[in-house]
């Protein structure tokens, strides 16, 4: 019988997290996910003054939709972003990687508003913005993967849901700040003075929060999951990391069509959500600006407080049930949220929003902790960076394509039905995911929050194994049942 490499399992193997590191961690990446939506808060909620600074001699809809296609274009240089960054973050460690990425992105957001317009320097005024907004898309292809490697490496396997479910809390408290910010100068400054000159402050500021954000990644440690896998590369494990990352494609299909499905259902309804409906309320229902913007706002404000909720009950309950709510309610009730929504009164407005919103937090809470639980650490940053920004095209191309679609048809409620297509994609993707909650991240040991979890865990991971060796035992005696059953079949020869 052939001698197993794999020495027990020991309570001094599973890692205790470090709760100051964990919260030095989780706060440095929700913060820099924070700057990103602030961009795509303000981007979005200022596009219709985009669409007549940079493209003014075209028509109301046009403008809007070229807007939103500075917007959509760069989502295409994303995965190219996430390949290079990934592979670097893999390699030499997942801060380092992050803090280029922050400086990438806030210098880019800062640039946006130091370009001029288009009656100052013509077309090039437009294809400045292209061009610096496809810079942003390049680092932000490594930075939303990377956050989320951090702090599932950082979190203990009971509360990755709850620790997870931070990082979006980041984007959405970005996007809040954007958004209010963009509210607060459109109320404070004259239409004239916000055209010329206001709508350049809220790009103004990503300088300094980016330069925020470097400091705290740059003095945070490497996770010890990562240490974990340095050290491994001195052992004779680093042949086999090797080949994994050559087999990515044919070893992990599975995970990675979950994973690109995930990302779909999630990134698609946020951003119809979040940066397509405020131009709608706007542009497609005459609603004043600041109406529009407030419904967001406080919408906003309520999946806040729901966010940390759903990704502590997905440590409880599991991530899967909750991906299947959200899918089933986006195909049931999508329609009938934009029935409320095209209402005409502001209650209902709100209501058929927030019914979309609460379905979205389902997705939201917990996909931080699903995707880094797919991969092993020394593929984890770059399957989850390419993967990522592969799919998330499709959100990227949403906000234009849906403006088109309206604008063509005339139908206002084909969000709705992009909508209800989204939600089927996310139950066949619910339904063919494996559950990732209580489990260590993929091909790790366990981690625990304290002493009295490890000694739990390893409780729990004995257990496990003992279920698993008498199902092999019931399989082994099934198989000499049949193999008997065949002996005795063979024929009798003279």
């Amino acid at each position: 019988m052939a001698k197993s490499n794999h020495k027990p399992l020991d309570i001094n193997d599973i890692p205790i997290v470090n709760d100051n590191q964990l919260k030095k961690a989780t706060w440095a990446s929700a913060f820099s996910n924070a700057i990103e939506w602030y961009d795509f808060g303000v981007y979005s909620f200022l596009a219709y003054i985009i669409g007549q600074v940079f493209f003014p001699h075209v028509s109301p809809s046009v403008q809007i939709i070229a807007a939103l296609s500075t917007f959509s274009i760069p989502f295409f240089i994303r995965p190219l972003g996430g390949i290079i960054f990934g592979l670097i973050g893999d390699n030499i460690g997942r801060q380092k990687v992050l803090s280029i990425t922050l400086v990438i992105m806030s210098l880019s957001t800062f640039c946006i508003g130091l370009i001029p317009t288009y009656e100052t320097i013509g077309i090039t005024s437009p294809v400045l913005l292209l061009m610096v907004k496809l810079a942003q898309g390049f680092s932000i292809g490594g930075e939303y993967s990377g956050s989320a490697t951090v702090v599932a490496e950082y979190s203990p396997d009971r509360k990755r849901g709850f620790i997870g479910g931070w990082l979006d809390f980041g984007s959405m408290v970005g996007f809040i700040i954007g958004a209010g910010l963009v509210v607060f100068l459109s109320m404070l400054l004259s239409q004239s003075a916000l055209y010329s000159w206001g709508w350049r402050i809220p790009f103004l500021i990503a300088l300094p929060l980016g330069i925020i954000s470097f400091i705290l990644h740059h003095i945070s440690e490497e996770t010890p999951t990562f240490q974990q896998h340095l050290e491994a590369r001195e052992s004779e494990e680093i042949a086999e990391t090797k080949s994994a990352l050559k087999n990515i494609i044919s070893k992990y299909w599975r995970h990675i069509l979950v994973c690109a499905g995930l990302v779909i259902v999630t990134n698609v309804s946020f951003y119809l959500l979040l940066t397509y409906m405020p131009s709608y309320l706007a542009h497609n229902l005459n609603y004043d600006t600041e109406h529009g913007l407030l419904i967001i706002i406080a919408i906003m404000v309520g999946m806040l407080i729901i966010q940390p909720i759903i990704g502590l009950l997905s440590d409880k309950v599991g991530r899967k049930p909750f991906i299947l709510i959200g899918s089933i309610g986006l195909l049931l009730l999508s329609y009938p949220a934009f029935m409320l929504i095209n209402s005409q009164h502001i209650p209902l407005v709100f209501l058929g929003v927030f019914i979309l919103a609460l379905f979205i937090n389902c997705f939201t809470g917990i996909i931080t902790s699903i995707l880094p639980a797919m991969f092993p650490t020394n593929i984890r940053y770059s399957a989850i960076a390419s993967i990522f920004n592969l799919a998330i095209i499709v959100a990227g191309v949403t906000p234009t394509l849906v403006a088109w679609l309206v604008e063509s048809t005339g139908n206002l409620y084909m969000p709705a039905y992009y909508l209800m297509l989204v939600g089927f994609i996310g139950v066949v993707t619910g339904f063919a995911m494996h559950e990732t909650a209580k489990k260590p991240l993929h091909g790790t040991t366990p981690t625990a929050a304290n002493r009295n979890e490890a000694e739990s865990l390893l409780s729990e991971h004995f257990d496990s194994i003992e279920d698993e060796v008498e199902d092999i035992d019931e399989q082994i005696e099934e198989l000499q049942t049949k193999r008997q059953e065949l002996v005795d079949q063979h024929p009798k020869l003279d």
